[in-house]
């Protein structure tokens, strides 16, 4: 919970230095590396906030609240694509360097930096889990239970913003990132099953992790009252 704390401190701080004229409507998606599509929860997603260190630099944090639909889970002792968790609510938080290009009308931001996040009412997709035991076993039935340990997590990403302002108060924002980041998802229990005859199992997967890679793309609106300022605005978003 630490890691969740600081994150929260990175984020009000953040927040306390965007000019209040600034905000932003967008829509924010999640499309995991094994899982299901995701949908953010709004409207508590909040990002770009932040402040300009000068003309080329900025750094910028928020949080969204994602409805997860299903996210894989890896090292597991054997392989499987699908969702082993999920459906789930997940805060993410980023704190990043941006590199922003500005032009008249047009500013190009290149983003990259690291984000905490952390799952809750996880659930295990019990279907996809027997699915993958039965394979992996060579069995024709299986039924799995088990407990875990549910823990926040960390990762990377990466990626670009473009925004063409259509008016000096308003304008238009396409943004692509890829993350990659990991929580530990420690699972303990016993799965029973076979072919002809059952036996049941008991099993350790200490090593298992939730699998958040994948790719966050999103397409908003940004509007500022202007007020004198010259060029494109510094911008504080609400994504829903």
């Amino acid at each position: 919970m630490k890691l969740l704390r600081g994150l929260s401190f990175l984020f009000v701080l953040a927040c306390s230095t965007v000019q209040a004229q600034q905000f932003g409507l967008s829509f924010s998606y999640f499309i995991p590396k094994n899982g299901y599509f995701s949908t953010p929860i709004s409207p508590f997603s909040i990002r770009g906030l932040g402040f300009d260190i000068n003309r080329f630099l900025a750094i910028e944090t928020g949080g969204s609240l994602y409805r997860m639909s299903g996210l894989g889970v890896k090292d597991l002792p054997f392989e499987t694509k699908d969702a082993i968790v999920g459906p789930n609510f997940t805060v993410l938080v980023p704190v990043e360097l941006v590199i922003q290009l500005k032009g008249s009308r047009v500013e190009f931001d290149i983003k990259g930096g690291a984000f905490g996040f952390y799952g809750f009412s996880q659930k295990i997709n019990y279907g996809n889990l027997d699915r993958a035991i039965r394979k992996d076993m060579n069995w024709q039935v299986v039924n799995s239970d088990f407990s875990f340990k549910n823990k926040p997590g960390w990762g990377y990403h990466a990626g670009a913003e473009l925004t063409v302002y259509v008016t000096q108060q308003v304008g238009v924002s396409l943004e692509t990132n890829y993350l990659m980041g990991q929580s530990k998802f420690p699972m303990t229990g016993s799965f029973t099953g076979g072919n002809t005859t059952l036996e049941t199992r008991q099993v350790s997967y200490n090593d298992a992790k939730i699998d958040l890679t994948g790719l966050e793309f999103s397409i908003g609106l940004i509007f500022d009252s202007g007020q004198g300022k010259a060029g494109p605005p510094k911008k504080k978003r609400r994504r829903r």
